[in-house]
């Protein structure tokens, strides 16, 4: 009964075995933490030569000593050595010179229906191990400290298929994405050397909603290291095309109009006839709005392909995970943000994968979290994590050098 340091395949084939994973506990994402400057390792607790408990971590110096993280983990086929391993882990940190250990385990502490009404009771088994055996507890908190949410919003995507799968969305997503299908929307996986629009996106968004971005570096990283298994994908829009297609449907409403007009001359007291008519002269009108955009945005971008939003998925036998998303403001009205969505669940379908991360929420439900609103179309549920717990395996020297950066002002 030991901890160990496990080899790149000993982790793989541990991880492989279990049902709930997270992407942030794979071999690729240690490729990435070491091109970043970490310095990621593998663990595991062993009992006769069986691994039972193993986790990617990964350090970086601070001032006086390392820090030390296991994001999302550990994983484990045996929950009963889950204090073994963590009691283990703080001996593990102080023989590397850990001034700080972070634990964020991907354990649930509590679940949710999709407008935040509590479906199951807090579990507290885990927090009361790890504050038993000297882990701090952050708290149970809201928003994104740290730059993180511990509220995930979840569909589970066992059951559905391509056919069912629009039917499974919540009653204004269900129009909602049907709407987005109508524009011409196009999709596109990005290359490498493509990541630039990506980057674009992603800036624009940030700069809107006052978040910290990502460098074009990093995402270039993260295609390296993750390859197959992750996806960069926008959505484009020709205008064009968008205004040929307008034109088609339109004059398909004419000749409903005609047909209609030419009934009435043979019934003029038809009110059903009448209300028909007036319903589809309506939508005519709104084409011929829908057109003066269309000649707008075709002045300003001609004849090429312009992106309107993208997103960056993530998969792994467990779940797929949708980690970060931009889109333009001028092109809301297209909702492709949707079309994303649908695309990647049907490809959480084709390659089998039970559930589907939507991840962050802030965890408050009183209809200011735009992002909720947005992912609530798609009719899921809310899972809220641990938080974070924090380890010092030599207290007095993090305290003194803690209270030394806070007289240098640099805390």
């Amino acid at each position: 009964m030991t901890l160990t340091i496990l080899s790149k395949e000993e982790f793989r084939q541990h991880a492989q075995k279990v049902h709930h994973r997270s992407f942030l506990q794979t071999t690729q994402m240690a490729d990435l933490l070491e091109k970043r400057g970490y310095t990621p390792y593998y663990i595991g607790w062993k009992e006769e030569e069986e691994i039972l408990v193993s986790s990617l971590l990964y350090t970086i110096p601070m001032t006086g000593g390392l820090r030390m993280e296991i994001n999302s983990g550990p994983v484990y086929t045996d929950p009963s050595k889950l204090t073994d391993f963590y009691k283990a882990l703080q001996d593990f940190a102080k023989k590397k010179g850990v001034l700080e250990l972070l634990i964020k385990p991907y354990n649930t502490y509590q679940s949710f229906d999709s407008e935040g009404k509590p479906t199951s009771s807090e579990d507290k088994i885990l927090l009361n191990q790890l504050t038993s055996i000297g882990y701090h507890h952050d708290g149970l908190t809201t928003g994104y400290p740290g730059g993180e949410g511990d509220w995930h919003y979840v569909k589970d995507m066992e059951g559905i298929n391509e056919n069912t799968l629009i039917q499974s969305f919540s009653k204004k997503g269900k129009p909602l994405v049907k709407k987005a299908k109508t524009f011409g929307i196009q999709l596109k996986k990005l290359q490498r050397n493509e990541l630039h629009l990506f980057k674009e996106i992603t800036s624009s968004t940030s700069d809107r909603r006052d978040y910290s971005d990502k460098s074009l570096e990093y995402y270039e990283y993260f295609f390296d290291a993750f390859g197959d298994t992750a996806e960069f994908m926008v959505a484009t829009l020709n205008f064009q095309d968008y205004y040929q297609n307008l034109e088609k449907d339109q004059s398909k409403l004419k000749q409903k109009m005609d047909r209609l007009q030419a009934d009435l001359e043979k019934n003029p007291n038809s009110e059903k006839k009448h209300n028909q008519l007036r319903e589809i002269s309506s939508q005519y009108d709104t084409f011929q709005v829908r057109k003066a955009e269309a000649q707008d945005f075709i002045q300003k971008y001609g004849q090429e392909d312009v992106v309107l939003a993208g997103s960056l998925f993530v998969y792994t036998p467990q779940e797929t995970t949708y980690l970060f998303s931009g889109s333009y403001t001028e092109f809301n009205k297209f909702y492709a943000p949707a079309i994303l969505q649908e695309y990647v669940m049907l490809e959480t379908i084709k390659r089998g994968i039970p559930r589907y991360n939507f991840l962050g929420i802030m965890g408050i439900f009183d209809g200011s979290d735009g992002v909720l609103r947005f992912k609530q179309n798609f009719n899921g549920y809310i899972v809220r994590k641990m938080g974070t717990f924090r380890y010092y395996p030599h207290p007095l020297k993090y305290k003194v050098i803690a209270s030394i950066k806070r007289l240098l002002g640099r805390s």
